[in-house]
């Protein structure tokens, strides 16, 4: 078999390294998507990349990949690739399509329980020797309460699995009429727990700006793992300031990495995770394991 050049630009589980390395001319640098000289010359030889949310598969990179024969996303979101320019260049992109569902689905179900019960940031204060009892003696508890599912992929479907079995109502809100979808504003409307799983694209982006925060639920709590763009962060920093919301746990932002975010410092009951919620060890496995294969497929 004819050794291939792959490029890895960003971490991939090292066992699924291993397995393209005993077959192919392998790049694995996990740093090399902060490097775009660099990358931009490999890219120049690659047959195949490999790449996470972080690597801009567009312009001039896209250009460089004149031999590349497959982009392997370690994910699922596309928006960090320039899809139809691949499309136009023969250049099939594979996502790794269902592998982090469930790692997801378990972060959003975490973050609400934490929000809502809002007891779960007091170790410091009770090991000072403080007690903060009848401060975090308001939390709520999760069932009985409505989950908003804005989008319902295969991430979503998981997600409303885990909150029925836990006794919540599920309400969902789809770009297109399907069968026992709401509207986007009565879904904000009536939900005590929003959770976003649409993708990034023209049309979904600032999808909750100021006007569309001020009609959620008050108190109600704000979970988005999907795609920092969906969000108006400085409106939804001054919901949480003025108690209008309850609280918000987001994954992902505008800018990544995130910088410096004075309209969250200080902020109540919020949880920032640094795009994370679909990474652990279990589904960077899948994730990487099923990239190879289809990689390997595509050079074979």
């Amino acid at each position: 078999m004819t050794k291939r050049r792959i490029v890895i630009s960003e971490f991939m589980d090292e066992r699924a390294v291993a397995q393209l390395q005993a077959v192919h001319d392998v790049l694995y640098d996990p740093a090399l998507v902060d490097d775009p000289l660099r990358l931009l010359s490999e890219c120049v030889s690659a047959e195949a990349l490999i790449v996470r949310n972080r690597t801009q598969v567009r312009g001039e990179l896209l250009a460089a990949l004149r031999r590349c024969r497959v982009v392997g996303r370690l994910g699922v979101g596309l928006d960090n690739i320039d899809v139809a320019g691949c499309e136009a260049m023969g250049l099939p992109v594979v996502p790794a399509t269902g592998a982090n569902a469930a790692s997801v689905a378990e972060y959003v179900i975490t973050a609400a329980l934490m929000l809502l019960r809002g007891a779960y940031a007091a170790s410091d204060d009770v090991a000072a020797g403080r007690w903060p009892r009848m401060a975090l003696s308001n939390g709520r508890e999760l069932a009985g309460k409505t989950l908003g599912l804005v989008g319902c992929g295969a991430i979503g479907r998981l997600v409303a699995q885990k909150a029925e079995a836990l006794g919540l109502q599920v309400l969902v809100s789809l770009s297109r009429r399907v069968p026992g979808a709401i509207p986007l504003d009565e879904l904000l409307a009536r939900s005590d727990v929003v959770s976003l799983h649409v993708p990034l694209a023209d049309e979904t982006r600032g999808l909750l700006d100021a006007g569309r925060i001020a009609t959620m639920k008050r108190g109600a709590v704000l979970i988005n793992t999907a795609r920092g763009g969906l969000v108006d962060e400085a409106a939804l920093a001054a919901a949480l300031r003025s108690s209008a919301l309850g609280g918000a746990a987001l994954d992902v932002f505008e800018h990544e990495p995130l910088p410096l975010a004075p309209h969250f410092q200080g902020c109540p009951n919020l949880l920032l995770t640094p795009h994370v919620a679909g990474v652990t060890v279990e589904s960077n496995e899948r994730v990487s394991f099923m990239i190879a294969e289809a990689v390997l497929k595509a050079l074979a």
